[in-house]
Formats: structure tokens, sequence, C-alpha cells
């Protein structure tokens, strides 16, 4: 039986991807801030044998922790799902909050993953969740952007570095989603028009399909998006800036 664990998982895409790899019998521990979440998680999941790590990545220390079970558990799978971003314009957002967002974003990711592939063998995969945002640029969310697009270039380079070892490395990056994400970013889900919001089980299920696949550096999900980011290439970015402008939930203030 296949182990995963996920962070960020105690609701949304996590907990969503969690649901769909338990119905495939892969045995998951999930990791996240709110251990009543977790339990409840938990309690939901098909089959046996899972758990939970309650943990806050903003937290080197709790990361060290997490970093330390790979040298003594065998994880098939690591999925660095836990993110967070802030909604409004630059200088309206607390500079301590957005440095926050950076090294959760980037920072913890980065430390999980160096301590995932030092004891990867063949066979197992690293998933980081990154963002469409990471292929376009996001007015009201500059920070949140920013910190995708690393996530996305550092995927890739590791996808190359590992493939020859049989270790798959995938960027994942989906769209706006109905979830609490945007709640705790300072603004609802219906700030987004409805035609570019997925569903968290949409997400979750391109997620698992593509990493069952083991084929792309890159996937981004949804037809919508990968439309959008298509039809980008056809326009100058000042337009297409001014696109994404519009539609972010962060400049309506």
């Amino acid at each position: 039986m296949k182990k995963v664990l996920i962070t960020g998982a105690s609701s949304g895409i996590g907990l969503q991807t969690a649901n769909l790899l338990a119905l495939k019998n892969y045995r998951l521990t999930l990791v996240a801030r709110n251990e009543e979440k977790l339990k409840d998680a938990i309690s939901g999941l098909n089959g046996s044998g899972h758990d939970y790590l309650v943990a806050d990545l903003n937290n080197k220390e709790d990361i060290e922790m997490i970093s330390e079970l790979f040298q003594t558990n065998r994880y098939d799978v690591l999925i660095n799902n836990a993110g967070a971003g802030l909604y409004g314009k630059f200088t309206h957002l607390s500079l301590d909050e957005q440095m926050g967002t950076m090294f959760l974003n980037m920072g913890a990711l980065v430390m999980l993953s160096h301590a995932y592939l030092k004891h990867a063998k063949k066979g197992d995969s690293l998933v980081n969740t990154g963002s469409i945002l990471a292929h376009s640029s996001f007015p009201g969310g500059s920070v949140y952007a920013a910190t995708k697009s690393f996530v996305a270039n550092f995927s890739e380079s590791l996808w190359y570095e590992y493939k020859d070892k049989d270790i798959y490395v995938m960027g994942f990056n989906p769209g706006a989603a109905k979830s609490d994400f945007h709640k705790h970013a300072g603004r609802s889900e219906g700030s987004f028009p409805e035609f570019v919001l997925s569903t968290t089980e949409q997400v979750a299920k391109e997620l698992v399909n593509a990493l069952e696949a083991r084929k792309k550096p890159r996937v981004v999900q949804g037809w919508k998006n990968r439309f959008m980011l298509f039809g980008f290439k056809f326009i100058n970015r000042a337009k297409a800036i001014s696109i994404m402008g519009k539609i972010s939930p962060g400049m309506h203030t």
C-alpha cells in the first residue's frame, strides 16, 4: 500500500485529494495546523491506517519535525499543498504578513522538498501545488502570484534533475477554486466571476490523474485556465495584465 503525506490537508484541495487517494487504497498522513479539522478529515477517509500530524509550516521547528519523518518512514508521495495568500494592493497589506506568505509558499516548500528528495527512491513522486497565477500576473495579489512563479520554476527544474532516477516531480497549477482559501486571503470566492471557478473535487481529480500518469513537469488544471493562458500568447503583456487586474478581488478596494 502506497503512503502519501499531504500538507494543508484539513480542507479544500488538500482534503479532496486525500479523499480520492484513500479511495484508491493509498495510506494518508495529513498535515495541518488545526487538530480538530484533521481528526474530522481522517474519520471521513476510506480505509484504515491513516494518521495526521499537527504542524504550522510557518514554524521552522515544525518543518524540521516533518523532515525527520522522511529519514525513518518511506513515503511514496509528498504533496506540498499548504499555501496562503492575501488579496489587496501591495502597500495596503501588512509587510510582515506578505513576508510570511513568502516563507510558507516558498521557504517551507523548499525545505520539505529537499528533505523528501534526499531519501526518495525509484517510483516516488513529489507534487508542489502552485497556481495558474504562476504563469500570468495578478494585480491585487502580487506577492502571492510571485511565490507561485517560484514554485513553478523550481518544480520544473527538479523534474529534469530527477526524471532519469524515475522520481517524478510535478508542478501542479490550479485555477481559482471554490474553497476557503479566498476567505483566509481576505475575500470570498464570490469575488470571482463564476465562470472562472472550479470545484475542489475537479481540481483534486486532475491532480490525482496527473500524479498517476507521471508524465508532465507542468500541469495546468482546467480547460478554461489552459485556454486563458493560450489566449494570452496572442496579446501584449499590458493587455493580459489588465485583464487579470479587472477580475482580481484584490483590486476592488
